[in-house]
């Protein structure tokens, strides 16, 4: 762990009996603690921070070397030491790095995105109408987020629809709204064992009746090979790219079928932009390691256990989803890079909703709770729409709900008491556009990797989500009436859970 635990604590300490409503009335707070670059301002203003608090913030960056960390995650040294990989997923959109192996990641995505451009002209050209992308987890979330976001971008050449969980019933409400003469199938796998993977694409690859519209995005092309698809319709996956952060890649295949490529490449550039203003920023500039280093504050010295996601913006409801892949998936690990124990709290439990939807819920909790509720509210200034009213009523409940968070009110009827003292983030977006997005999910990944050097930890790894899979595999023969598996709860279930499946 790289925090000065005892130095940050004593600034907590020496904050804690100042309320968050003072340091928001001071007259240049908010300005003072903002930051903007690449058409998103950072603003940090309603944290429980102080100018002398964040110095000391920022000494941990110093101490857990966020630039020479960045330097190597760019340059494809080996940050997954448990499966001696690099992460390169910034090879996917910028050519920052500069060692031999970066540069070799760099052909080989120009190259494959080459071929990927031959495909989708194929299929533009040809009579498909619909694409099916079939993925789970990292496959399907980033994909999914990008396509839904940027609607108003799409050409208008195909209707896009995500296959992802082992529910037969989202197959069924799919597949009558569907002409198999005319619609495409992308498989998304990179190991292509992945079990909802796999069954759905069977029953895709039998109601298509034709292999030859059937595509795959996969680093096993053996196994793509092994039911009909022609190598010459497979796009690579690499193991230094984990799924949560490849939506960069063919498996963004579906975004760049919607979109068309000027978006994608707009999306692309985005992530770039931001990848080379973390390298290259100061870090008392720098939008992802301020982030971080407030993120932390949050959840190891303030003791704040969970993180909403509070996304201004109907377009962006799918945000909380993917973050909590990104962030917990990445941070949710008990083991410091030695395989010692944390002696910190890692990950806050990540979750959230659009508003104003999510004031009318849970929001609730958030005001008069008992526990403390870190948030990031994501707002966009210019809409895509003309309902400038509407805009105006969103972006009002938006600071309203900050402010109310933060500051609370008073009142001498306990039911009718808000205490305050929540505090936020505000991330605001000039224009939701497939440039600021990208920017923003690059912005994310970036804070993600610099919170795992504070706690030293490997972010890129996922060891957490094998044994359940491994287990519901040994399980899987046991519910067609093969030999009982499991502990003694299980084999119990099973009992009376199989004479109802024969």
């Amino acid at each position: 762990m790289k925090l000065d635990l005892p130095r940050l604590q004593q600034q907590a300490a020496r904050l804690a009996a100042l309320p968050l409503s003072e340091l928001c009335a001071e007259p240049q707070r908010e300005r003072e603690f903002a930051v903007s670059a690449i058409g998103i301002r950072l603003g940090l203003a309603r944290q429980k921070l102080d100018a002398e608090a964040l110095q000391v913030l920022l000494a941990s960056a110093e101490v857990a070397d966020l630039v020479g960390g960045f330097e190597r995650l760019m340059n494809g040294d080996e940050v997954n030491p448990t499966e001696q990989r690099p992460a390169l997923h910034t090879a996917l959109r910028s050519d920052l790095g500069e060692s031999p192996i970066a540069r070799a990641a760099r052909a080989e995505v120009l190259a494959t995105r080459q071929r990927m451009e031959q495909l989708c002209v194929e299929l533009e050209s040809s009579t498909v109408t619909d694409i099916v992308s079939v993925g789970i987890g990292g496959s399907d979330l980033g994909p999914r987020l990008v396509v839904d976001a940027l609607q108003e971008f799409a050409n208008g050449r195909f209707r896009i629809h995500f296959l992802t969980n082992v529910d037969g019933s989202a197959t069924a409400r799919l597949l009558p709204r569907l002409d198999p003469k005319h619609t495409a199938v992308l498989l998304v796998s990179k190991s292509f064992t992945t079990q909802e993977t796999q069954l759905n694409g069977a029953i895709l690859r039998d109601w298509l009746g034709d292999d030859s519209r059937l595509y795959a995005v996969t680093a096993n092309t053996q196994r793509a090979a092994a039911i009909g698809i022609d190598e010459t319709r497979v796009l690579p996956m690499w193991d230094w790219v984990g799924g949560r952060f490849s939506l960069w890649s063919a498996v963004g295949w579906s975004i760049r079928l919607a979109l068309g490529r000027t978006g994608f490449d707009d999306l692309l550039a985005g992530a770039a932009a931001m990848d080379a203003h973390a390298l290259q920023t100061p870090l008392d500039r720098n939008l992802p390691v301020l982030h971080a280093l407030v993120a932390v504050w949050n959840r190891d010295i303030l003791g704040l256990s969970t993180q909403a996601v509070l996304p201004y913006d109907e377009r962006l409801a799918l945000l909380p989803a993917f973050l909590q892949q990104l962030v917990m998936e990445s941070l949710g690990k008990r083991v410091e890079l030695s395989g010692n124990a944390v002696a910190v709290d890692t990950v806050p439990v990540v979750w959230g909703g659009t508003g104003t939807n999510s004031q009318h819920s849970f929001f609730q909790a958030l005001h008069q709770g008992t526990q403390v509720v870190a948030a990031d509210f994501i707002g966009v200034v210019k809409p895509a729409h003309a309902y400038a009213g509407n805009h105006r009523a969103l972006l009002s409940n938006l600071l309203a709900q900050c402010e109310a968070l933060a500051c609370g009110s008073a009142s001498s009827d306990p039911h009718r008491h808000y205490p305050g003292g929540r505090p936020s983030i505000l991330l605001l977006l000039d224009a939701l556009t497939p440039h600021s997005l990208g920017a923003l999910l690059a912005l994310y990944e970036h804070s993600v990797y610099a919170q795992s050097l504070l706690w030293d930890i490997n972010a890129f790894d996922q060891w957490g989500v094998e044994l359940g899979k491994r287990l519901a595999n040994q399980l899987l023969p046991a519910l067609s009436g093969g030999e009982p598996a499991g502990d003694a709860v299980t084999r119990s279930l099973l009992e009376s859970l199989v004479p109802e499946l024969r």
